[in-house]
């Protein structure tokens, strides 16, 4: 059983599966009839992420399904939220009665390449150079979190997704908005670290 975390609390079930070797990821028990179309040209490795992911929620959902509208998933029977997330050899699912968001990064000194998108002028003045790759990480993973519970096509991570400042030493409480010119919706993200990466739970 590649169960590697479990980040329950009483408001969510929140799991995180590792892929193991010899893993029974029966494709034609795991995987919804509606979603193999979709799935048809997937990498091997993105295969076993959905498995992983519904492997997960067979654990304690063993009659429901992921489906999809548009790319967002939700269950059928739709009585839960949930939230997805996976990056190999890890895949994870939150399950919850409110919305949550879930998002899983591995540290990669690449994200330097793309902080420019996502990263709000305010939000690059509270880390030192050194802790660059930590922090920048952090930022992203709460603000993909953030999108999976409130997104729009027409918004930016860079200017309606904004965290606020926080100590790599203190992760459970990190302040974070979604706004626009009308609205400005109050979050608080959650993160943890294992292995070599990000995990952050927004709800």
């Amino acid at each position: 059983m590649p169960l590697f975390k479990d980040f329950s609390d009483d408001k969510a079930t929140i799991l995180i599966w590792k892929f193991s070797e010899g893993e029974d990821l029966n494709f034609e028990i795991l995987l919804e009839v509606e979603n193999l179309e979709k799935v048809k040209n997937y990498h091997p490795t993105k295969i076993k992420e959905a498995l992983l992911v519904r492997k997960a929620l067979k654990s304690v959902l063993p009659n429901h399904k992921i489906l999809y509208k548009e790319r967002e998933p939700y269950l059928d029977p739709n009585d839960f939220h949930i939230s997805i997330t996976h990056s190999f050899p890890f895949a994870a699912i939150a399950i919850s009665k409110e919305k949550i968001g879930i998002d899983m990064e591995q540290f990669n000194p690449k994200i330097l390449r793309i902080e420019h998108k996502f990263l709000y002028p305010d939000e690059a003045k509270f880390f030192l150079e050194e802790e660059k790759v930590e922090y920048l990480t952090v930022i992203w993973s709460v603000k993909e979190s953030l999108y999976k519970i409130h997104h729009s096509n027409y918004w930016s991570l860079k200017r309606n997704y904004k965290v606020e400042a926080f100590d790599l030493k203190n992760l459970d409480t990190i302040k974070c908005r979604v706004y626009d010119d009308e609205n400005c919706d109050q979050f608080t993200a959650r993160v943890r670290f294992f292995e070599d990466f990000c995990f952050t739970i927004v709800d």
